[in-house]
């Protein structure tokens, strides 16, 4: 009988619960035939660089409509989006919520929950960080306190788990686990960074299986690691380095089948609490690391016996989380560890030598004021998407700017909210933007929300 309640509380009652947190305005525009969509299955955009290949995008932003917001808890997660499926994870009191919600309406198709005791200490949420990953009909999560799932994509049920923090006694780091795990073919690759090794584990992906585990010198980071095709092979890139003392950390260049190392460039900041946490990009063969904290960035070449070579170093790009975009021969970042402070940078790629380096910023009249104040767009995220870049600010404004070696140029924008740690970035699938507000609207009031915008012309 208390099995029979379980599976009637679950089929009926989960779902009017998750329902009472929707909120759905308006249908979306038909897709138009002449655009490009895709499915976003991946964190920061398939191949883990930000850019979306959607094309037809709206970019009169006074034009855009709010499609459907779902009330969420404790998150700095972005979602994941397969057909019609939208995958998002977020805790409410001590139970963090996987959710799966119709990404054209927000309606929860299945919920899987499980219990955390994580407590951040320094007071920014005690929420998952890593961003969910859609691989064919799985989803894999590596939670803040260490707990690496596989759900079945169709209706949530679990297929595998474990703990990392315990298997690989891994205790509390500054913010707990951050890194999106990464698949490589039947490989689950996950920055473990436990204290004597090892620093990268790959599980098989179907099973929870442990295949390989490497690298003992450096701790898990907040960046997630990429795979990449360097000289006709295979490379995982894993820039780890967490809480230790001295601070450590570097970039780590792995072979996805033999589990060895070809190096470890040490990059990481001197100062103690301290952390690397913008993903790497790649091009041709040269990867590009950055972190803020006085570091700066850095432009390797890898060489056909996949050594390094430096390139050049610069201190005029400290990304604090926020991914560069590359574009040609330039590439566009945020630089910066304080809001206040943080500039937009354009950066020879050739030369290593900021092309330009500006605040980003505007006026612009407050609610209920009659006076312009001064807007900045801070340590916000920026994708390139439609031949054009789509950025959003750390308090919640949408801009879409043309930018190029001479300078930027914006071509609309409007505040979509006002409220702090907005730190994800956008995702886009299906011609349909959506945006995590992680604290309270400091305007309206509104919690945190996941937000559903129509992007389609």
């Amino acid at each position: 009988m208390k099995i029979k309640n379980i599976i009637l509380y679950t089929l009926l009652i989960v779902p009017l619960l998750a329902d009472a947190q929707l909120k759905h305005h308006a249908d979306p525009k038909p897709i138009s035939k002449n655009a490009k969509t895709e499915d976003l299955t991946d964190f920061l955009g398939n191949g883990r660089q930000p850019v979306s290949n959607e094309t037809n995008l709206l970019k009169n932003l006074s034009n855009i409509k709010l499609v459907w917001e779902f009330e969420k808890g404790d998150s700095y997660t972005a979602p994941v989006i397969k057909g019609d499926k939208l995958i998002y994870a977020h805790a409410i009191k001590k139970k963090v919520h996987i959710e799966c919600l119709n990404a054209l309406n927000g309606k929860t198709i299945w919920r899987y929950s499980y219990t955390s005791e994580y407590k951040d200490q320094f007071g920014y949420g005690n929420g998952p960080r890593g961003s969910a990953v859609i691989d064919g009909d799985l989803v894999y999560m590596h939670g803040v306190a260490g707990k690496l799932l596989c759900l079945n994509l169709k209706d949530g049920k679990k297929v595998w788990s474990i703990n990392t923090n315990k298997l690989y006694k891994v205790p509390q780091a500054f913010f707990g686990i951050a890194s999106t795990p990464l698949v490589e073919g039947d490989l689950l690759i996950v920055n473990v960074g436990a204290p004597a090794g090892p620093c990268v584990v790959a599980f098989n992906k179907k099973t929870g299986k442990e295949l390989w585990k490497t690298g003992n010198k450096w701790r898990a980071s907040y960046a997630s690691p990429i795979a990449v095709t360097l000289h006709g092979q295979r490379r995982l890139l894993v820039f780890a380095g967490g809480k230790t003392k001295p601070p450590v950390g570097g970039l780590m260049c792995i072979n996805p089948k033999t589990a060895k190392i070809d190096f470890e460039y040490p990059w990481r900041s001197k100062k103690l609490e301290s952390v690397n946490a913008s993903t790497p990009i790649a091009f041709g063969n040269k990867v590009f690391i950055s972190a803020a904290y006085q570091t700066g960035g850095t432009l390797l070449e890898i060489q056909k016996d996949f050594s390094y070579k430096v390139l050049w170093t610069t201190d005029k790009l400290n990304c604090h989380w926020m991914t560069p975009v590359q574009v040609g021969n330039y590439m566009y970042g945020i630089s910066g560890r304080y809001s206040s402070r943080s500039t937009l940078v354009c950066i020879n790629i050739k030369t290593g030598k900021a092309a330009w380096a500006e605040k980003l910023s505007w006026n612009e009249k407050l609610q209920n004021s009659e006076k312009e104040k001064p807007i900045g767009f801070n340590l916000g995220s920026i994708i390139k998407a439609d031949g054009k870049f789509l950025c959003l600010s750390e308090q919640g404004h949408l801009l879409w700017l043309e930018m190029n070696e001479t300078g930027y140029k914006i071509l609309s924008k409007k505040r979509l909210f006002t409220a702090n740690e907005t730190w994800c970035s956008p995702v886009i699938s299906k011609g349909i933007l959506y945006l995590v507000q992680n604290t309270k609207d400091q305007l309206t009031g509104k919690s945190p929300r996941i937000k559903a915008y129509d992007l389609r012309q």
